[in-house]
């Protein structure tokens, strides 16, 4: 890479490229899901994925988890390639074959992929009372997401989504914001976080995707950088989520439910 300061070309301090590869999520040796992903975190990924999907309702559904790195395709010997493969508790693998999303989708939309507009709007799940910020959390909750950033700090062009109550910070980062926020869910569940405890922060754009995922783990306060789309601030409003935007110094644009935002 080189970079024009303007002068002339500069090619010292270039932040190294982020890292991408395709990953499969396999469910009782089912591939429900071909993502373009970063490959950190992908045991987060998955449970993550299969949370937020629906297609488990508990981390306990899961039996056993590996990830495992598998042949790329012939005429594309250099392309890294994964699978992150999930064994569910009998009984529920027949559910599975509704839900099957086959698809490779580009990192910056999280609805690629699905076969209908149902699929894509599914039905709205309400969202409990849950974590009343003060207006200086917010501050708080996107200063611990800067923070969190270890992977940005090489390289500019990934995202991070991340978790922050008064007794916790935890940050998860990739090229795909929705991954990076599944590799968030995922990483709450394994430790027993409730989300709706505290505040969901993204580094991205609050797209529709987002608020979905959000409002299906029960979380009640999504915080981004970022303006969210017409349609995310409608699904928010629908499902009882306080949605956040342009969370920058200090400042930031409340949407939905400022309920749940308590006085200064």
């Amino acid at each position: 890479m080189r970079r024009w300061s303007g002068t002339g070309w500069d090619l010292s301090d270039a932040p190294a490229p982020p890292e991408e590869a395709a990953v499969a999520i396999v469910v009782d040796g089912t591939s429900q899901a071909v993502l373009m992903a970063t490959p950190h975190d992908l045991d987060d990924l998955a449970l993550g994925f299969a949370l937020t999907e629906g297609l488990i309702a508990a981390p306990g559904d899961v039996t056993d988890a590996q990830v495992v790195a598998v042949a790329p395709p012939a005429a594309l010997p250099g392309l890294p390639a994964l699978e992150t493969r999930l064994w569910l508790r009998p009984g529920l693998a027949a559910g599975l074959a509704e839900r099957r999303r086959s698809m490779v989708g580009p990192v910056g939309c999280g609805l690629c992929g699905v076969d209908s507009i149902a699929a894509a709007l599914p039905p709205v799940l309400p969202v409990a009372a849950g974590y009343a910020a003060a207006p200086g959390d917010i501050a708080l909750a996107m200063q611990a997401l800067a923070e969190g950033q270890r992977r940005w700090r090489d390289t500019p062009a990934i995202h991070a989504a991340g978790f922050w109550s008064p007794e916790l910070a935890l940050v998860r980062e990739d090229v795909g914001r929705h991954n990076a926020l599944d590799k968030l869910v995922g990483a709450l569940a394994a430790r027993g976080i409730d989300p709706g405890g505290g505040i969901i922060a993204m580094t991205s754009r609050l797209s529709v995707d987002l608020v979905q995922k959000t409002a299906r783990i029960g979380a009640g306060l999504l915080a981004g950088a970022s303006t969210p789309t017409r349609l995310a601030i409608d699904w928010a409003e629908a499902a009882g989520l306080t949605l956040i935007g342009r969370a920058r110094a200090g400042s930031f644009d409340l949407y939905t439910h400022p309920q749940r935002i308590r006085s200064a």
